[in-house]
């Protein structure tokens, strides 16, 4: 266990935030999530933290700021490198990483998408995230995980997301598990574990949030 100082700038929703909680708890790294208020006042350290994007989350090791989701789950497998969330050999790192740029790029906004649309955009939007999901169905195959036998680094990346899913499905008009069951079994396998269920929020709570969302944007 680290006697490191770990702060993790979180927010409860935050799918972002939830990839570097599920890294630090796989690593058993023990850290303090601090809750931030991204739509009333953010904190001074978080400001000060990420004074580029102002947005959560940032992990502070040891006084040191550290952002985006991604580069923190990286830098966490770098300073703990036991147990690996990556492939041993080069070219396992390689397609790992090709993978989680595929989800970062693709995922969360092709859901968002979804919520956002109105009309015949909606329809459209849906298409689009059923076939992203039957691009990441293709890569997970017949494993149980992204990377194999193993959860890795893809699986920490993209099972935050799934979250909103439900919010995604009720704007959307269908449901993951009929387009894509191997994905719905993967998610399913995804939280039977600890430091994937332990801070993974309740969809149904997500899909009231994405609400709020669209009446602030004037979607409804």
């Amino acid at each position: 266990m680290s006697k490191d100082e770990v702060i993790l700038l979180d927010f409860w929703v935050s799918p972002f935030a939830l990839r570097a909680k599920i890294a630090l708890a796989e690593k058993g790294v023990e850290f303090e999530a601090r809750q931030e208020d991204l739509l009333g006042e953010k904190s001074e350290l978080l400001l000060k933290s990420n004074p580029i994007y102002k947005k959560v989350p940032v992990l502070v090791h040891n006084g040191k700021a550290v952002n985006e989701s991604t580069i923190i789950v990286s830098y966490i497998e770098d300073t703990w490198p036991t147990p690996s969330l990556l492939p041993p050999c080069a070219y396992g790192r390689a397609t790992a990483r090709f993978w989680a740029d595929y989800v970062d790029k693709k995922l969360f906004d092709g859901g968002s998408k979804i919520w956002r649309s109105k009309g015949e955009e909606v329809e459209v939007a849906k298409k689009e995230f059923i076939e992203i999901l039957k691009v990441l169905e293709g890569a997970l195959g017949e494993k149980e995980y992204f990377g194999g036998d193993s959860f890795g680094f893809v699986d920490i990346l993209a099972i935050p997301i799934t979250a909103w899913f439900y919010a995604y499905e009720q704007y959307g008009n269908f449901k993951v598990e009929d387009e894509c069951p191997k994905i719905s079994a993967w998610i399913k396998k995804c939280l039977e574990r600890e430091s994937v269920a332990s801070g993974y929020p309740e969809p149904t709570k997500v899909y009231e949030f994405v609400g709020l969302l669209r009446k602030m944007l004037g979607l409804e």
